[in-house]
């Protein structure tokens, strides 16, 4: 059987015998794989012209719930992928990480779309920046999508979760994807692909795969394209370097796998409850997948008073942890990818033991569960121990990528902090620490060093997810080591694969490119109330200038009694003119209530609700006897998709409000969001 790769809309075999790949319990040959024989530039013209315009003519929400729906139909056919899931050495709790985590990163993705960014083919990124003393020159910040395709180039040991995580922030982001998994561990990759090529959800040429080599693609990428690239720094470092990666400055974000660390708190002896989390952390990131993620803990910081309790409690747990294949009764942990990885996490492992002792396992005689230790990639949990880890280099620099991990002790908590450092850059590290200021000093002593940090104790076990998972809404990668770049994080993720520009010109020109009205340009009145109209008559820009209110003494007495709120400065005239202020004030809350009361209409219409308030600042007080008018503009227009659930079409406006006293002073401005009927779809 040949693994294969989906090019220009079309399923292909490699035109040779390829590479093998195996069952990595049993040995039983799964099938070949090769590239050879696709036309890589023609791949990559396919996802610019096909799959990029497809994806551009969308507005960023209709690719969210492009997502949304994939990963719903991805979560059915799951079961499909457990079974071939198993073939790769892998657990059903392993697979439940890299499948389901896999497509629970993709509903993530759909939803942090839905919220964070606008229902447009384009968003718009901070502030406006005030250019000019008149404000008549104005700048601002846009993002689009790229016109080219971002080629991810993935690891092993997630076939699944790898690609996912990757193509979600991609898609959204408009930009197509060239998928190109581990040769050995393609095939369930390959499953995946197909199941969302089956499924007819994405537009044609949005999503390519290669099995295989990538041949000259790297040849033909240009300033459009980016790369995402997971696997061994070395790898990394040789791809980053391609000539026309450098001569077309092709974006390329490096994770590469790392010497994580994994630090117990020194008051965090045995008999606490953060000493049994450390040990039950350390030997989980041992177990899981057979120790191969690029998060695994591969040095144990441990104080020098607890190394003994510490090197016998994770015995005693991994010993309790059957090595084996996963069909078989009891088995919790299942075997490497392959045998070539086997001998690489052996000759690590001999490496670190030339300034270690190997205190667990270690040896190639060991029990395998319902399996030939010979004729599968299994290898057994192994620790080792540093006694002088600041005298030994290859505690951090040799990457046993398997079910192996370190322990070195500390002194104090300096000498903590220095071993930490000492891995030169890692994915993440974790503190199990019950001492909030210890935790302060070591975070802050180690960040600069680190991803990500997980400080761990019993007050947030119970729904922490661990050391080792990474998470859709932060920042996934790391400086140094870990290859210098970021994965997930949310939106940020997102704008990876977006041009950021900056767009400078007149308030009326920032409002018409960004459909969002700009502050300064040309309002729109008209004798309808902009709250009699619906979501899709309103326009940006539409605006109402309210009557005048004077505030008087009355007015702040029954807000007072009303509120609750009796604060000097708005009673008590002698104590107010020791303030600020200089004399009693108006609430601030009076003062935007009062404005409400002005712009409202108060009949019933198509604004159905007040669905928010955003961005309040109050600029200068209001006083006793002041006069205050308001400006209300349409702002911004986000339509909503109807749920079920719903018995009417709906969308957000979000309205610029600016409250102005007698000598057209700014009092408040402030974002208000409505809620408003529009046309069902």
């Amino acid at each position: 059987m040949k693994i294969e790769s989906y090019a220009c809309g079309a399923w292909t075999p490699g035109t040779d015998a390829g590479v093998e790949v195996k069952n990595a319990i049993n040995g039983e040959l799964i099938g070949h794989v090769s590239s050879t024989g696709l036309d890589f530039a023609d791949m990559l013209n396919h996802g610019r012209d096909k799959g990029g315009s497809a994806l551009r003519q969308m507005t960023i929400h209709d690719r969210a719930n492009m997502l949304k729906a994939l990963a719903k139909h991805l979560l059915d056919k799951k079961e499909a992928f457990y079974a071939i899931s198993a073939k790769t050495g892998a657990t059903r709790a392993d697979g439940w990480v890299d499948i389901e985590g896999g497509i629970g990163t993709v509903f993530a993705y759909s939803g942090i779309a839905r919220r964070e960014l606008p229902n447009e083919t384009f968003a718009v990124e901070g502030n406006v920046e005030m250019l000019s003393a008149q404000g008549s020159f104005l700048g601002r910040h846009i993002l689009t999508a790229k016109h080219g395709v971002s080629l991810h180039i993935n690891a092993f040991n997630f076939p699944c979760w790898g690609m996912l995580e990757k193509i979600a922030p991609s898609l959204i982001a408009g930009v197509p994807v060239i998928v190109k998994p581990a040769t050995v561990t393609a095939y369930l990759t390959e499953a995946m692909v197909r199941e969302i090529i089956a499924s007819d959800i994405l537009p044609e040429g949005s999503l390519q795969l290669i099995c295989g080599r990538t041949g000259d693609m790297f040849d033909h990428l240009n300033e459009q394209d980016s790369v995402t690239f997971t696997g061994s720094a070395s790898t990394g470092r040789m791809l980053k370097s391609h000539p026309n990666i450098m001569a077309n400055s092709v974006p390329f974000n490096m994770e590469a796998d790392s010497l994580n660390c994994s630090i117990l708190g020194a008051n965090a002896g045995p008999g606490t409850a953060e000493f049994d989390l450390f040990i039950k952390g350390v030997s989980q990131e041992i177990t899981v997948k057979a120790g191969q993620k690029c998060t695994a803990i591969r040095r144990a910081i441990v104080p020098q008073d607890h190394i003994e309790a510490v090197i016998d409690a994770l015995k005693a747990r991994l010993d309790k942890t059957p090595i084996g294949d996963p069909a078989a009764q009891g088995v919790r942990m299942g075997s490497l990818v392959g045998t070539d990885q086997v001998e690489d996490v052996w000759e690590a492992v001999h490496k670190l033991a030339d300034s270690s002792e190997i205190v667990h396992g270690g040896k190639r005689e060991f029990d395998v569960v319902g399996a030939d230790r010979d004729k599968g990639a299994f290898f057994p949990s192994t620790l080792l121990y540093c006694d002088k880890p600041f005298d030994a280099d290859t505690a951090h620099s040799v990457e046993a990528f398997g079910p192996v991990s370190t322990i070195m002790p500390y002194k104090d908590e300096e000498e903590a902090i220095e071993l930490a450092r000492m891995g030169r850059g890692s994915l993440v590290g974790s503190l199990v620490t019950a001492d909030n200021n210890e935790a302060a000093r070591v975070v802050l002593g180690t960040a600069a060093w680190h991803g990500r940090i997980l400080v761990l104790n019993s007050d947030c076990a119970k729904e922490s997810t661990g050391h080792g998972s990474p998470l859709a809404p932060l920042v996934h990668g790391g400086p140094g080591r870990a290859g210098g770049g970021e994965e997930l994080g949310g939106s940020r993720a997102i704008k990876h694969y977006m041009q950021r520009t900056a767009i400078q010109g007149s308030p009326d020109t920032l409002t018409a490119i960004t459909r969002q009205f700009t502050v300064g340009a040309t309002p729109k009145t008209g004798p309808v109330h902009p709250f009699r109209k619906t979501f899709d008559e309103l326009e940006i820009g539409e605006t109402i200038i309210t009557h005048r209110r004077t505030v008087t003494e009355a007015d702040i007495v029954n807000f007072g009694c009303i509120s609750g709120d009796h604060f000097y400065a708005h009673f008590d005239e002698i104590a107010a003119k020791d303030s600020l202020f200089g004399e009693r004030v108006a609430h601030g809350y009076f003062v935007i209530s009062a404005a409400a009361g002005m712009f409202v209409d108060p009949a019933p219409g198509p604004v159905l609700a007040n669905y928010g308030l955003e961005n309040l600042r109050f600029v200068e007080p209001v006083l006793i006897g002041d006069t205050i008018q308001v400006r209300l503009t349409a702002k911004e227009k986000v339509w909503k998709a109807k749920r079920p659930d719903e018995d009417r079409a709906t969308g957000v406006v979000v309205w610029d409000v600016e409250i102005k006293n007698q000598n057209d002073q700014s009092v408040a401005v402030y974002d208000i969001l409505t809620l408003v009927e529009r046309a069902d779809d």
